[in-house]
């Protein structure tokens, strides 16, 4: 095959890298804004972390189609993953006092996030290898990119061995991260004053919720709502001067949860401590959530 050919195959394939990393980085920022209006916008924290990377990817995406740098190609591919190693350390360690759970938007967000960075690492050593010492980029991306070139196939490497254990790492964290938050047992409920509104509690002092798809027999919320809602498993015993009926439903697991005035009783994820409400009135997992008030 002739040389000019063959650089306009290399040409040709890493305008495709390129094209389908700025695709991948803007398909992982829909994720995190469907999330962050779905229900994350009210994790403190956690919620402007989400925002930002929406926005961040969504620009890196638009800047890696219209720009030919390496160097915005090699941006796009850290910031990919870093957001994975965010994913990452949210699901094991926590971040900001909230700890992620394993959900399917997660797990997607995770493998969009890993492809995204082997194309765009991909498309970032392909064009630094035509990078002359006159690059637009200026002298100092000139020398960068005179840099990876003399390292020869290792950078090539280096990004096929990142990309591998960035794979591995994300399977690790699915198989070992719960696929729900975790459910409290009722104990002895009582009641707090959150926002100048007396709520009713667990015996840890969390707000408890209700929502407004269910009905007094039976919980819409299961599966991935469950992971952000745990359910009250349980009978729930109140403390003295609680007014109300407390009893209990089987849930469709089998499992018996706690409800009030006919509401299964659910905590949010997304309260780190007593005397927070971030879950109320916040339209999640197709529906209404509303902190328990309990009046009297």
């Amino acid at each position: 095959m002739k040389p000019g050919r063959t650089s306009k195959l290399d040409r040709a394939g890493g305008l495709v890298l390129r094209m389908g990393g700025a695709a991948l980085l803007a398909a992982a920022g829909a994720i995190h804004l469907d999330l962050y209006l779905t229900g994350y916008r009210s994790i403190p924290t956690i919620g402007w972390l989400f925002l930002l990377q929406t926005i961040t990817a969504f620009g890196l995406a638009i800047l890696i189609a219209v720009s030919r740098s390496w160097l915005v190609s090699a941006a796009g591919a850290i910031f990919a993953l870093s957001t994975l190693g965010g994913y990452l350390l949210s699901v094991w360690i926590g971040l900001f006092g909230f700890r992620e759970v394993r959900t399917t938007a997660g797990i997607v967000a995770g493998v969009i996030e890993v492809a995204a960075f082997a194309a765009l690492a991909g498309a970032s050593l392909a064009s630094v290898q035509r990078t002359g010492s006159t690059s637009p980029a200026g002298r100092m991306a000139a020398g960068l990119a005179a840099r990876v070139r003399a390292a020869g196939p290792f950078p090539l490497r280096a990004a096929l061995g990142i990309t591998a254990t960035a794979l591995v790492l994300l399977g690790v964290a699915v198989a070992t991260s719960g696929a729900h938050g975790a459910a409290a047992a009722a104990g002895s409920l009582r009641t707090a004053t959150v926002g100048g509104v007396r709520v009713l509690t667990n015996s840890r002092g969390f707000t408890l919720y209700w929502f407004a798809p269910d009905t007094p027999a039976e919980s819409k919320c299961s599966a991935s709502c469950a992971a952000y809602w745990p359910p009250v498993r349980g009978p729930a015993s109140a403390a003295v001067g609680i007014p109300g009926r407390f009893r209990t439903i089987t849930r469709s697991d089998g499992s018996v949860q706690a409800t009030y005035n006919g509401h299964p009783l659910y905590t949010y994820l997304g309260d780190s401590g007593p005397g927070q409400a971030h879950g109320n009135n916040i339209n999640l997992n197709g529906g209404l959530w509303h902190e328990v008030v309990v009046s009297g």
